[in-house]
């Protein structure tokens, strides 16, 4: 059986669910998607327009907004533009963090999660911009499980107690 999805629901797809860190070709659609005037730059108003959605979906949530104007300061220190009063398609292929950026303007999910990590996280991925979202799993993954055997270690050598007799105290 063959099914049809009409461009407006393929587009929607894309938009949600292909990973933003892919660079090229996503990068230049999600650009075009954002840069309605097609001049080529991302400004303000544009990014709001499609921010103002967000906002709705987060009232329709329940969700506490995030005022646009705290979220432009954010992805402006994240992109680091050449000008910062709009975002050029070159200035968001120079940096590896800009797929945050179209998550915050298209995906709800990924957006909330976005402005509820960890701290940790975010220091990781300033020092070492490079690492993949996995790299940085592992590495915590690995952190997280050399510190539970470390406990696990000084516990074992603390075993004098069991050493005892088990004799009843009565």
């Amino acid at each position: 059986m063959l099914y049809h999805i009409c461009n407006s629901y393929y587009i929607q797809f894309v938009v949600k669910y292909v990973p933003s860190s892919i660079e090229t070709p996503h990068t230049l659609y999600r650009f075009k998607c954002i840069d309605l005037d097609g001049n080529g730059i991302l400004t303000t108003n544009e990014m709001q327009f499609f921010y103002e959605e967000q906002l709705h979906r987060m009232e329709c949530m329940a969700q506490e907004p995030v005022l646009f104007e705290d979220i432009l300061c954010q992805m402006i220190d994240m992109i680091g533009p050449e000008n910062e009063t709009y975002f050029t398609l070159r200035d968001l292929k120079k940096c590896k963090l800009s797929g945050n950026i179209f998550n915050i303007l298209f995906n709800l999910n990924k957006f909330m999660a976005f402005e509820t990590r960890d701290p940790f996280l975010i220091r990781q991925e300033r020092e070492n911009p490079t690492l993949t979202e996995w790299d940085r799993f592992a590495h915590r993954e690995y952190i997280r499980l050399s510190m539970e055997e470390d406990g696990e270690d000084a516990s074992n050598g603390s075993g004098d107690v069991w050493d005892e007799s088990l004799e009843a105290p009565f």
